[in-house]
């Protein structure tokens, strides 16, 4: 794993190569700012779905098909010019433990440095509870971690498994059928783990019973990297605006289905974000910008100042 500094310029002495993408770590910038990673994209293979580019890079399913609206997910084609998503604004929340944004299907760990150390932040992509099994919003902690742990599925996931002809034994071991993957981490909210998966494809998906699920090679450092007794924020940000030097971005994320006003509301949620950057630092704002933007979320950093059109 590559570890990359903020400015880019610095991003890109240090270099940054396909297929660290998703999965990185990033020398924290400084509070009032708030954008890591840099602009990346890759040539489609003939062989390549947008799946296994996603895979390969360490990026969510739904987050590539977001970044690449005009590609065929299926059929993208040779030479064809895929678009990473691997630049993100740090989540309007404490820069410390783990913090979960469920519309992003990403989770950033901030582990506590060293002295002498410089922060970091590492990123991952997950896949979240679908809309009748939600992972829960709030705060909690890392209150055990286990390798190669078996499953016990409640008696609602074994009937749901059962009506599907799939029945599923009371306990499923570890091993390759064990959805649990070779490592989990266990949160303070009964019933709920961060933890690896058999089925890869799952990650960046809205798609599991309420857990979070990571590839496995991201699980894997979790699991060596965050202590029992590390806090969790489980938050919905749709919206994230964010500062990279004197240049204000926006990046959005469609509202998880199923979500209430309070977190679907894209317009309300943008001009609040914004009006809480403004206050920071007054700037233009291109309007278009956020609304080409809301219309259609990329989940990608837009630049929205520099124009000398007034804000809403």
């Amino acid at each position: 794993m590559r570890i990359f500094r903020f400015p880019v310029t610095l991003v890109i002495a240090l270099g940054w190569l396909p297929g660290t993408a998703g999965a990185a770590m990033y020398y924290l910038p400084p509070a009032e700012f708030s954008l890591v990673g840099m602009e990346m994209s890759v040539t489609a293979l003939q062989q390549d779905t947008l799946i296994d580019i996603a895979r390969r890079n360490d990026v969510g399913q739904e987050a590539i098909v977001l970044a690449n609206p005009e590609v065929d997910r299926w059929l993208p084609g040779a030479g064809t010019r895929v678009v990473l998503p691997s630049r993100h604004i740090l989540p309007d929340a404490p820069r410390e433990g783990l913090v979960l944004n469920l519309p992003e299907m990403r989770v950033y760990y901030y582990p506590k440095p060293a002295r002498g150390e410089e922060p970091v932040v590492y990123s991952f992509p997950v896949g979240i509870g679908r809309m009748d099994w939600e992972t829960p919003l709030g705060e909690t902690r890392v209150i055990s971690k286990q390798k190669d742990p078996s499953w016990t599925p409640p008696e609602s996931i074994r009937r749901e498994h059962a009506e599907q002809g799939d029945p599923l034994p009371r306990v499923v071991p570890p091993g390759p059928d064990n959805p649990l993957g070779r490592y989990a981490l266990r949160l303070g909210i009964p019933g709920y783990l961060m933890h690896g998966t058999n089925k890869e494809f799952g990650v960046g998906m809205q798609v599991s019973h309420g857990c979070v699920r990571l590839l496995p090679e991201n699980i894997e450092t979790l699991y060596e990297t965050v202590p029992v007794g590390t806090p969790v924020r489980i938050i919905n940000q749709p919206v994230k605006v964010g500062w990279y030097g004197d240049e204000l971005y926006i990046q959005v994320y469609p509202p998880l289905e199923g979500a209430s006003p309070e977190h679907s509301d894209l317009y309300t949620l943008a001009e609040n974000a914004v009006d809480a950057a403004l206050f920071q630092r007054p700037t233009s704002i291109n309007v278009a910008a956020i609304e080409r933007e809301l219309a259609r979320p990329s989940g990608l950093p837009v630049k929205i100042s520099g124009s000398r059109i007034p804000v809403y």
